[in-house]
């Protein structure tokens, strides 16, 4: 899988954590996903098309982090993750995908992307569209929780 295309992702990510819910997450190693299990409570998946690849992202967010996420975004959060988290998770997913569409088409790379599907529960599945390998990366953050941030592309 292309680094020049997952680093536009990445740097995304973390922009729109920091800049939008004043939290600075730390990437932490990559590695190859083996599964379909969502590693945590909340996940955004959006694909995207190009004439260079055609593949899928995914942001999963532990179910407290989602809730601290809000709570730095809008000044309050619910107790548990509901249709705002939900709504929260896949506007992030938006903001994420469209600061790397813009990071990208500054290389050169165009793609078209599609709404975002939120999925949340323990041990929900996420299906990348894509044949290629799923790799992913988790961001810790300063208490401990963590978001996951996947991506497939066709090789």
């Amino acid at each position: 899988m292309n680094v020049e295309f997952i680093n536009p992702f990445l740097s995304s990510m973390l922009n729109v954590m920091s800049t939008m819910a004043k939290m600075d997450l730390v990437a932490e190693k990559p590695r190859l996903k083996k599964d379909d299990i969502a590693m945590g409570d909340v996940s955004g998946l959006i694909g995207m098309v190009s004439d260079q690849a055609k593949g899928s992202l995914s942001i999963t967010f532990d179910a407290p982090l989602a809730l601290a996420t809000m709570k730095g975004m809008v000044g309050e959060a619910p107790d548990e993750v509901n249709e705002e988290i939900t709504d929260l998770v896949g506007e992030i997913t938006n903001m994420v995908t469209g600061g790397a569409k813009r990071l990208l088409s500054e290389k050169g790379i165009e793609f078209d992307m599609a709404t975002p599907m939120v999925v949340s529960g323990k041990n929900h599945t996420i299906h990348h569209k894509a044949k290629g390998p799923i790799v992913i990366i988790p961001l810790r953050s300063p208490d401990g929780n963590r978001a996951y941030i996947e991506f497939s592309f066709d090789e």
